[in-house]
């Protein structure tokens, strides 16, 4: 069966990605003209409309939608960004998104089922009170939904739990397959607390949406970094020099061990801002040896653009993580047509959601309880 979806927030097209061919895309938003264009660079120009989702109508969107995907900004909410919360100018942009979801309830076309996607920090920020205003205005709008944190290092070698709160109209029955009575480890390990501050109202349109355990991962960062990079060169002796004296001896011990192996080795680096023993803050340069990306970020400064090292015996070098690098860790194909400029490229993939979460999901939820619901109405017909 092919299902129908509306993509808003939608940066480059990896929800559409994730979904798949089964999905046929009805219409799709976002108001950055350069990810607009990388959109129909690889998707085409029929779909999309580069606007402010504030400025939307309902005669906008075409059709009854079995999906609305939206993976609405996360700087306000993350515990990284100000604070601002579902008051800030960028995540504050759920409500506009939401008004039309309202509006398309009172026009009888309320898509069937929703999914929100976001960082944890949506959890407890402004003590959870931003977390229960999203599932409380979920509940008035006639949807049964739950939570589930995923991360991304199940599935691409790349540290990066996010949240989902996937919602189902209230006339359509999730299949028995799809929920528990009980939260699940890991999916639910972070929800269960602000669970329990929620109102009983909200709760009794809660559920525990269950996923298997996916299969154990198979690629690491290793396995991604190209040989000959486009766009990014190894650094100077003088900037190698300069990287190494931001390590802490922690992280130099790690550097140590790794030239020990006597084998080529791939690590990860961050600079991060530290308080050292003096209480004076510090840039250091953190580096990690699990074959294990750190979560991709978009580029706001310097320490935000992630590092690759690679040492074989007294051989250090390094260099910027490439943007192919970037979208494979996001699980994009590298048929994916990416922006030339460095810094657009690497925002339009750092700020998207990864590709195999989007298609586990449908999988697993979207799929099956749309399909089974499409059987219930075709038999009773």
């Amino acid at each position: 069966m092919e299902h129908t979806f509306y993509e808003f927030f939608a940066g480059g097209g990896m929800a559409r990605a994730g979904l798949g061919n089964g999905w046929k895309c009805l219409f799709a938003n976002d108001f950055d003209y350069k990810k607009g264009e990388t959109y129909r660079r690889n998707w085409g120009d029929n779909e999309l409309k580069t606007l402010d989702v504030a400025n939307l109508k309902t005669s906008d969107l075409p059709g009854n939608a079995d999906l609305a995907w939206a993976s609405f900004p996360c700087q306000d909410l993350s515990l990284a960004g100000g604070g601002a919360g579902l008051k800030g100018d960028r995540s504050g942009t759920f409500w506009p998104f939401w008004k039309l979801m309202k509006a398309l309830v009172v026009e009888d076309r309320a898509p069937r089922m929703i999914v929100l996607e976001n960082v944890c920090g949506t959890l407890t920020s402004h003590d959870g009170k931003d977390f229960a205003a999203i599932c409380s205005a979920i509940q008035q709008a006639g949807y049964v939904f739950g939570s589930l944190v995923i991360d991304a290092a199940l599935f691409v070698p790349q540290s990066r739990p996010r949240l989902f709160v996937v919602c189902v109209r209230e006339d359509l029955q999730p299949t028995d397959n799809c929920i528990s009575e009980n939260p699940l480890i890991p999916w639910h390990s972070r929800i269960v607390e602000p669970y329990l501050s929620l109102s009983q109202k909200i709760k009794d349109k809660w559920v525990w949406w269950n996923l298997p355990t996916p299969p154990k991962r198979q690629i690491g960062l290793s396995d991604l970094v190209e040989k000959n990079p486009k766009g990014v060169a190894m650094y100077s002796p003088e900037q190698m020099r300069h990287l190494l004296a931001k390590m802490s001896d922690l992280n130099r011990a790690k550097l140590t061990k790794a030239g020990r192996m006597n084998r080529l080795v791939i690590g990860g680096l961050y600079r991060r801002t530290r308080i050292d023993s003096t209480g004076t803050k510090v840039q250091r340069a953190e580096i990690r040896f699990d074959d294990l990306s750190g979560c991709l970020r978009t580029p706001g400064g310097g320490s935000s653009r992630q590092t690759i090292l690679v040492v074989n015996g007294d051989s250090v070098q390094a260099r910027l993580i490439s943007t192919r690098e970037t979208a494979r860790l996001m699980g994009l194909p590298d048929s994916y047509i990416l922006p030339e400029n460095y810094n657009e490229a690497y925002h339009l993939t750092g700020d998207g959601v990864v590709v195999p979460v989007v298609r586990y999901i449908a999988a697993h939820i979207l799929e099956p309880t749309l399909e089974a619901n499409k059987m219930r109405r075709s038999t009773a017909a």
